[in-house]
């Protein structure tokens, strides 16, 4: 039986294809999008993230019909950056404003930034340092607040940047740097709970030391077991993943209630909070079953309790 919190804000719950598997807009691995929607919603969520551009479809007309036949509405969407690499402003907001036009067009509040990843994502070769020189940093920095100017005013769309394992923001150490840089009237957070406590961070602490940067969350845990292997070994987070690194609650870390009161003690009307358990690649089975048992969990503990 679901919980409800007497006082603060509705935690809005969702989830999105990250947990059926998807990471890229076309892959024949990845659960087809029909049958993601049609799960989705039959497990009980109301809320998505759009996932990869292209992997729903993007005609806003279609996807608006898609949606409202399954019930469901939309957070927002993520959009791959590389706000590092100043060669590439000019695409990333292109595909930024691609991104944007949709979710503003089907009812959408936020756009997802993933920062760039020095690991291939397929194949988990290193292809960039690990560690932004101070120039690099700088420009990060810079395009990351005009980046969240532009869509804020053009699309009204917060901008929250989602720090991401093998990425140039995964630390807690960097998270902290880059909230203390940005301009917080542009640039938000999207924390993620297992991609920081991939990379050993304190979620509670980040919540209640930034509480007005908290965009919103993707919720999910990792394996400490099988953390450890990654460490010891250095594994890319793909491989990571393989082996089962992301795991559902509540048998994962960080443990999900001290987060849900952290969230209920937040100062504001509503915070989504959408499931996001990277599964990739899977058989078309087995995302079900575990979408089902963490939205069931997450209710019990107040999360989405009146969606």
């Amino acid at each position: 039986m679901s919980t409800s919190p007497s006082s603060g804000p509705r935690l809005a719950l969702g989830s999105c294809p990250d947990s059926w598997g998807v990471w890229f807009a076309h892959d024949p691995l990845q659960t087809p999008w029909q049958r993601f929607l049609d799960e989705l919603s039959g497990v009980g969520y109301r809320w998505v993230e759009l996932g990869p551009y292209g992997y729903l479809p993007t005609d806003p007309a279609r996807l608006t019909d898609e949606l409202e036949q399954r019930g469901l509405k939309v957070s927002g969407q993520t959009v791959g950056a590389p706000l590092h690499d100043a060669g590439q402003w000019q695409s990333t907001l292109d595909q930024a404003r691609r991104v944007a036009e949709l979710v503003t067009a089907v009812g959408g509040r936020f756009m997802v930034v993933l920062p760039s990843s020095y690991r291939d994502e397929r194949t988990g070769a290193s292809k960039a340092v690990r560690e932004l020189d101070a120039d690099d940093w700088n420009t990060f920095i810079r395009q990351n607040n005009e980046l969240g100017r532009i869509i804020g005013e053009e699309y009204g769309l917060t901008v929250a940047l989602h720090p991401h394992a093998d990425s140039h923001v995964e630390t807690q150490p960097q998270v902290e740097r880059f909230l203390q840089d940005t301009d917080p009237r542009y640039v938000s957070l999207c924390l993620d709970t297992g991609h920081f406590a991939y990379r050993h961070g304190d979620n509670v602490a980040i919540i209640e030391k930034y509480p007005e940067r908290l965009g919103f969350l993707h919720i999910k845990g990792v394996d400490p077991e099988v953390l450890k292997v990654v460490d010891a070994e250095d594994l890319p987070f793909g491989e990571a993943v393989k082996r089962g690194v992301m795991a559902e609650p509540p048998n994962a870390e960080p443990k999900i209630e001290p987060i849900a009161a952290a969230l209920r003690a937040l100062d504001r009307d509503e915070v989504f909070v959408i499931v996001e358990q990277d599964l990739y690649p899977c058989d078309f089975d087995v995302p079900e079953p575990i979408a089902r048992r963490t939205y069931e969990y997450l209710r019990s503990v107040g999360i989405g309790g009146d969606q």
